[in-house]
């Protein structure tokens, strides 16, 4: 791993000047109504809060990311955690399709912590940009008391709709993300694909972060999938979600936790999804329950029913005999009342088509997840992880073929970085092309994929790995190499 000390003394000022004059306090929010529901779940809270925005100006976003140690308010309680701007729940990055991002990360956290390192950096998942330095280069480590500029283009045709920013660091990403390095990213332009009618909808940010507890802090490692979770909206305990009977609202549904899974679901409501992963649907399509697995995406829009009050929850999944059982959990409060509204017609149509089916193949590539018997160790092609060994060699504008494989006996999921993929089977049978395009997707306990990935636009090292980040830190990651198809 490189190691990175760019920048010390007054560039660290002034950006750490820059930051408190922005205000990275840790706002105070409302505690959660003390007691318990009827039910052994935690009363409702304050009114959801969406996180604060940066939002990008005449083509340019410009900020500061101060990572540091300190106790905030997660969920009703204060608690030690790894915050961003000294939040949570950070700001929410806001671009256009063409923006440039000029981000400065500032790393002030001091002694390691639960015997976790105290190095860092930041990967924009899911973002269509290069893998190289000074964007979205992985493999870098930024020491700590130093700081480090990153620079994005995003190109003219990138897919709006919601993504993220959390560290990526070797080994350490699940304790580093579990411990609060998270955020959103929103890449705008969902909406013009909407009908007139439905433009200017109210808008949430669903931001599922979980957290495990030790004495006032955060629990970061070791971490156990199956131990006892808090689950928060936006950082905060039970909110409450108000809706007009009958109208209709967009939340960007967005696990940012490193390892857990959701099956949300709204009694007496509908999810019609227009965007997962960042990239629009062709043809809307309607679930009661969404499976969301760690780091996944989902924007949907939902409509008020009659007046009343029901609970957005997580339902029981099981992910097999060597996973884990996650119970059901309350998430939020979602309020129907006032004034009500026509419901809108929900559009079948949405964003175009764009179906690799009959794309000339250039290479087929096979992955399998394996374990051994070990807790400690997950492998991908009967290998650990090692940064310094290239695993997938694809070359720039061509199309490729992958199977991907899950021979263990528990679900993992399949995260590749720098480009989107169609999934187009799964266990022989086709999926519908209007709504196959991913970058995170579950694979379930014995379950063969096949996808097709175009690789556009950047050349690089870059990784594909289960963004079970429990997973990934053990082993279950590989390094790809896209080399100029020239």
């Amino acid at each position: 791993m490189r190691s990175l000390s760019k920048v010390t003394g007054f560039l660290v000022c002034l950006a750490l000047a820059v930051t408190w004059l922005s205000g990275c306090d840790e706002p105070q929010p409302e505690r959660a109504a003390s007691g318990a529901s009827p039910s052994g779940q935690p009363a409702r809270g304050a009114e959801l809060q969406d996180p604060p925005e940066v939002v990008s100006d005449h083509g340019v976003l410009r900020t500061t990311v101060v990572v540091e140690r300190r106790k905030v308010w997660v969920g009703d309680r204060r608690l030690w955690a790894l915050t961003y701007n000294g939040r949570y729940m950070p700001p929410t990055l806001r671009v256009q399709p063409g923006d440039r991002v000029e981000l400065t990360l500032v790393n002030r956290v001091g002694a390691k912590w639960q015997g976790v390192t105290t190095d860092t950096n930041l990967h924009t998942h899911g973002l269509h940009v290069s893998p190289r330095q000074p964007a979205d280069d992985i493999f870098i480590s930024i020491k700590p008391g130093t700081t480090y500029h990153y620079s994005y283009q995003l190109p003219r045709d990138i897919t709006p709709g919601t993504y993220w920013y959390h560290s990526h660091i070797d080994m350490y990403s699940a304790a580093q993300v579990a411990g609060g390095e998270s955020g959103l990213i929103i890449v705008d332009g969902l909406r013009k694909y909407l009908p007139p009618s439905l433009r200017n909808v109210t808008e949430h940010v669903i931001a599922l972060k979980d957290d495990q507890i030790q004495g006032d802090a955060i629990k970061i490692n070791p971490l156990s999938i199956q131990a006892k979770t808090n689950r928060t909206v936006n950082g905060q305990q039970n909110p409450v979600i108000h809706i007009r009977p009958g109208e209709t609202q967009l939340w960007r549904l967005a696990n940012i936790g490193a390892n857990i899974y959701y099956k949300l679901h709204l009694k007496g409501s509908t999810f019609h999804v227009i965007a997962q992963d960042g990239y629009p649907v062709h043809r809307v399509y309607s679930a009661d329950t969404l499976i969301i697995s760690a780091a996944a995406r989902y924007d949907v829009l939902v409509q008020g029913g009659p007046a009343g009050t029901a609970q957005l929850e997580t339902q029981p999944f099981y992910t097999g005999p060597a996973g884990n059982s996650f119970p059901q959990v309350n998430l939020a409060a979602v309020v129907t009342g006032g004034p009500p509204t026509v419901p809108a017609r929900i559009p079948s149509i949405f964003g175009p088509l764009v179906d690799l089916t009959s794309a000339k193949i250039a290479g087929r590539k096979t992955m399998v997840y394996t374990e051994k018997n070990d807790p400690d160790r997950f492998y991908i092609n009967g290998k650990l992880y090692d940064p310094n060994r290239v695993d997938f060699v694809s070359r720039l504008n061509t199309v490729e073929e992958w199977t991907v494989r899950n021979d263990t006996q528990e679900d993992h999921s399949f995260h590749v970085h720098t480009n989107q993929f169609q999934v187009m089977s799964l266990n022989g049978k086709a999926v519908d092309p209007a709504y196959a395009w991913h970058e995170t997707v579950n694979i379930l306990r014995g379950q063969q994929l096949v996808l097709r990935i175009r690789f556009a636009d950047f050349t690089g090292r870059t990784v594909l790995h289960c963004h079970l980040l429990n997973h990934e830190d053990k082993g279950m990651m590989s390094v790809l190499d896209i080399v100029d198809g020239r």
